[in-house]
């Protein structure tokens, strides 16, 4: 048994009476994870719960900015939090301390959202390895800078391999990697891909459900796993707010937000054109949000529009702009 486990055994038992209740409650509110009755596991490692925060991810709207430029560009959009690539942390870990990085955040009135798996799950087997020797490293910065949410999309297809293959395929790859994340008391989110414009043409459907990735995460086996939750995911895949419901808060990791396109049927609905929060009303983003609030989700909530005109204007306009959105759909939602 790994040592880590032994302290974590010991530290649920300094979580405090109301956390504890919290917890209870919605574990008696919300018992069927999924249609297959799936009952997922409880995380030893999340102890506090604060609320869900608006978050910035400058690769989502389309550009490129370096920690410092990301942390300036969250704050005059009015974000509570900013993702990070933890590979630039770790190169700015040779010239700050982990003190001065989370005391800057800290001024600043923001928060460390996450960070994307630094793996190709689906890369040829010497890059695979290379890249799971590097996670430790890096997930060992993740949780000391207290960033621990890490996310990661699944392909819904292959033209080689059949969904069984594929799921064992998946199983394989992942299973390392959270394992080494677990060892780090870091979070993987599991992103399922739903458009069904993305797989028609292939040879083998793949997961592109929520049920699909709880199956997933239940045979990868660690504590440690949860949903990558993207509204537009969950519209194109049919979901319903009950749906959502029926989830616990700490088995959503991530959250991504944005709006589709007005006028096109949702299995018509092309995956990387989309829009800003709010902006069409297609989506029921105001309902997503609430049901958020109601499991108890307390984890960043980053737009990822895919819109080109966004790209077309200054950076800090973009930004600016994917903050309005996202706080009028906050304030909608009474958040």
């Amino acid at each position: 048994m790994r040592i880590y486990k032994v302290n974590l055994w010991l530290s649920q038992w300094t979580l405090s009476l109301s956390t504890v209740l919290r917890y209870s409650r919605l574990s008696r509110n919300n018992k069927k994870l999924s249609s297959k009755g799936f009952y997922w596991k409880q995380s030893l490692f999340r102890e506090e719960i604060e609320n869900m925060f608006k978050n910035l991810n400058i690769g989502a709207l389309g550009f490129k900015a370096s920690f410092f430029e990301a942390v300036e560009l969250a704050k005059i959009g009015d974000f509570q939090g900013v993702d990070i690539d933890v590979r630039e942390m770790k190169e700015l870990l040779k010239i700050k301390s982990v003190d001065e990085i989370k005391s800057l955040v800290k001024d600043k009135g923001l928060k460390l959202g996450g960070w994307g798996l630094p793996i190709n799950i689906r890369a040829p087997e010497e890059t695979y390895r290379k890249d799971l020797e590097s996670l430790p490293e890096l997930a060992q910065i993740g949780r000391e800078l207290g960033c621990c949410r890490v996310a990661t999309w699944i392909m819904p297809y292959s033209d080689s391999l059949s969904f069984k293959d594929n799921f064992e395929f998946h199983v394989k790859r992942l299973r390392p990697a959270a394992e080494i994340l677990e060892d780090h008391q870091c979070f993987l989110g599991l992103e399922f891909v739903a458009p069904k414009t993305v797989r028609i043409s292939h040879k083998y459907e793949f997961i592109h459900t929520m049920d699909g990735i709880f199956e997933l995460c239940e045979a990868i086996g660690t504590a440690n796993l949860g949903l990558l939750l993207d509204c537009w995911h969950w519209y194109t895949s049919q979901g319903t707010l009950e749906q959502l419901r029926q989830l616990r808060g700490n088995q959503v990791i991530y959250v991504h937000l944005n709006d589709a396109q007005p006028g096109i049927p949702v299995d018509e609905q092309i995956d990387n054109v989309r829009r800003l929060p709010g902006e069409t009303g297609v989506i029921n983003i105001v309902g997503f949000l609430g049901a958020l609030k109601e499991i108890g989700y307390d984890g960043p909530v980053t737009p990822e529009p895919f819109e080109k005109k966004l790209k077309e204007v200054p950076i800090r306009e973009a930004v600016e702009k994917a903050g309005q959105a996202l706080d009028c759909v906050w304030k909608s939602a009474k958040l």
